[in-house]
């Protein structure tokens, strides 16, 4: 499964608690443009409609340059929609009304030549936290480097 982006911000700005495998609907130029790394995924996240239909918000992909006829009127920030399962899809709206918990896309990947993207739940972490998680990898470096001599 390789990688095509990384959400790196998401794992020093969030504690993530679960994740989840899904897909996403594209267009042929997006999947083209996705798979050249053409996607951003900072700043994104995810929230379910009144209909229960996952969306994928505030993901860059760029237009992609061979097919500029098909993309005429493209806008690289649409939203998206997500597949999940409908049991996955009712959990996670109780975690996140009731919680106060956030969806968040953490990478995107190919798997059996489909676009699939990972999707976290997460909490936000607070400044203290990000400071200790910093601290525990300065002290694991300096252990690491003490242990090499």
């Amino acid at each position: 499964m390789p990688t095509i982006a990384k959400n790196k911000k998401a794992y020093h700005d969030y504690e993530i608690l679960k994740t989840f495998e899904a897909g996403v609907i594209l267009s042929g130029p997006e999947v083209k443009s996705a798979r050249s790394g053409q996607i951003n995924l900072a700043g994104g996240y995810i929230t379910i409609d009144q209909q229960e239909t996952p969306w994928l918000i505030n993901i860059r992909i760029a237009p992609y340059p061979p097919a500029f006829t098909a993309q005429q009127n493209y806008d690289p920030l649409q939203n998206r929609k997500i597949l999940l399962h409908k049991k996955e899809i009712i959990s996670l709206i109780g975690k996140i009304r009731t919680q106060g918990l956030t969806l968040i896309p953490l990478r995107v990947y190919t798997k059996k030549g489909l676009i699939k993207i990972e999707v976290g739940l997460v909490k936000g972490k607070k400044k203290w936290d990000k400071r200790e998680n910093i601290k525990k990898r300065e002290t694991k470096i300096k252990i690491q480097r003490r242990l090499k001599r």
